[in-house]
């Protein structure tokens, strides 16, 4: 994992805990329902975090797209499956969604530096 990865995880990872500590029953049920509609059920986890990427870059949110790359690239999403990812993105999103598709790009391959 590369430089952009570390730094993403450690924000997010810190950012999530300030707002563990603040937050009200809603939020912590809201975080809890996002986490639990990513388990393994008709659908693999690599299936719904594939299908989280694409709408993540359609939706053109890039704290999303990073938190889905790394997840598809923990569950083994390969290169050529990933390039598939980004035209299903592309496609639907249109021309709008090419900036994220870099910055995606991007950290997909800072995910695979060792």
């Amino acid at each position: 994992m590369g430089k952009l990865a570390e730094e993403f995880n450690a924000y997010r990872t810190k950012m999530n805990d300030r707002i563990m500590e603040t937050s009200n029953t809603n939020i912590k049920r809201f975080f809890a329902l996002d986490t639990t509609s990513y388990a393994d059920g008709a659908l693999s986890v690599k299936t719904k975090e594939m299908l989280g990427l694409v709408a993540s870059m359609v939706l053109r949110c890039d704290d999303c797209i990073k938190y889905h790359l790394e997840k598809c690239y923990n569950e083994g999403v390969n290169d050529e499956e990933m390039n598939e990812i980004f035209m299903i993105a592309n496609l639907v999103g249109g021309s709008i969604v090419i900036p994220h598709y870099r910055r995606a790009v991007e950290f997909w391959d800072d995910l695979k530096q060792s």
